[in-house]
């Protein structure tokens, strides 16, 4: 029997319709020609949410209206897709239709989307969500239990994360990982050592526990954030035994190579620190920030200032994140500047990286400290007008230590 006329349009659309306007011709030639199989539908819906963020649902939504009876899939690919805030209305949406018996997957897209949130009413989300599961007996579901510890953990409740793995009849790597994750960011968040302390009492746990779980590559990047942390060498030297000894050479990968980058300078041993960056494979812009952020934290910033340089002349380009991190840096070792030649040629042709609030106030506060108010001045002028009232307070407080009380009538004018 020949196929239908419209196959070979759908065909291409498996793998990368070249625009909206084409899937959605595409779409067209599915629903006239009845062929409408739910693995078609569901490549359909990720492909509008792919090409089209914004826009993509509007098209998406109506074909989990009308195709999805009782089994949830069409739903769950519309869920995962979608960005974290509209799976979460999206999920709401159907728990009040009940029209589908949801099925894990369900609660894991909706859980890993609050999860993801930005909104701070995510969290209750999550929580009514966490609560329908164990009313539904769903929380011995392994990935399940899982995303829940990581959907505590990424919103530092880390409480209710640690009650969920406690329960957790068998655990893999994945649940070891997504409670210690929980610990080690919560500690970067907020400045707590003993988050971090508990996060690598936790890998230890692991190590003894029965169950015979082995540490990955995503285990130790998290432990090591810990003893970065604590600024702890012997534990982060132990860390980089560990890895070498069972995992590979550390400098075989990006992501092992730069956690231990990060703990070598915070621990002070700016040595091996370097030494550990030239013997790397392989250095992202991560890589290459956390090496020169390392070196302006030792006062060493001249040296950084080339290693950007040669990063540059490696066809690796610094980012917002990079040029964060060395002025933050440069500020708080006093290295004025170098923090000056920074905030300067971020915005020139090679690298044009718009300024944001946070470089503005660093170079502010770094200027008022040293007595350059003037050039203090001059930069507020230039700042965004919501940002400034911070920098005019840090300037008046900086001419009444420095007893140039002229210059704080001028300028009160403006704070006024």
């Amino acid at each position: 029997m020949p196929s239908p006329p419209f196959l070979p349009a759908v065909s291409p659309f498996y793998f990368r319709p070249s625009s909206l306007d084409h899937l959605k011709q595409i779409h067209a030639q599915l629903i006239t020609g009845g062929h409408k199989p739910p693995s078609i539908l569901a490549a359909l819906i990720q492909q509008y949410l792919h090409l089209s963020p914004r826009s993509g649902p509007k098209y998406a939504r109506p074909i989990v209206e009308h195709e999805t009876g009782e089994k949830p899939f069409l739903l769950n690919t519309l869920i995962r897709c979608s960005r974290p805030r509209d799976s979460i209305l999206l999920f709401a949406h159907w728990v009040s239709k009940s029209t589908v018996e949801f099925d894990d997957h369900t609660y894991i897209f909706a859980l890993g989307a609050c999860a993801r949130s930005l909104a701070k009413s995510a969290v209750c989300e999550g929580k009514q969500i966490h609560a329908r599961l164990v009313k539904n007996g769903l929380m011995s579901d392994l990935v399940v239990a899982t995303t829940a510890i990581h959907f505590y953990g990424s919103n530092a409740n880390l409480g209710p994360a640690r009650q969920v793995f406690d329960e957790m009849p068998d655990r893999n790597s994945a649940a070891w990982n997504a409670l210690i994750k929980g610990y080690c960011n919560c500690s970067q968040e907020v400045s707590s050592d003993k988050n971090a302390r508990e996060g690598y009492m936790l890998f230890k746990e692991m190590l003894a526990d029965e169950g015979g779980v082995q540490p990955t590559d995503t285990t130790m990047v998290c432990v090591l954030s810990s003893a970065s942390q604590l600024r702890l060498l012997e534990i982060g030297a132990s860390l980089h035994g560990y890895v070498e000894k069972t995992i590979y050479a550390a400098e075989d990968d990006v992501y092992l190579g730069t956690a231990l980058l990060e703990m070598y300078s915070k621990c002070g041993c700016l040595g091996n620190a370097l030494t550990l960056f030239h013997r790397m494979q392989e250095a992202d812009v991560f890589t290459w920030t956390t090496m020169m952020t390392g070196l302006v934290a030792h006062g060493r910033g001249s040296e950084a200032l080339d290693l950007l340089d040669e990063m540059t002349g490696s066809n690796i380009m610094p980012n917002v994140v990079t040029f964060t991190s060395l002025i933050s840096a440069c500020c708080r070792a006093g290295l004025v500047d170098e923090c000056l030649h920074l905030f300067h040629i971020m915005e020139g042709n090679k690298f044009r990286v718009k300024p944001n609030i946070q470089h503005y106030r660093c170079i502010v506060d770094l200027l008022c400290r040293v007595g350059r108010l003037e050039e203090a001045y001059g930069v507020i002028t230039r700042m965004p007008s919501q940002s400034k009232p911070a920098s005019w307070r840090s300037l008046l407080v900086a001419c009444r230590f420095r007893g140039t009380r002229n210059w704080a009538r001028r300028w009160l004018k403006f704070f006024v």
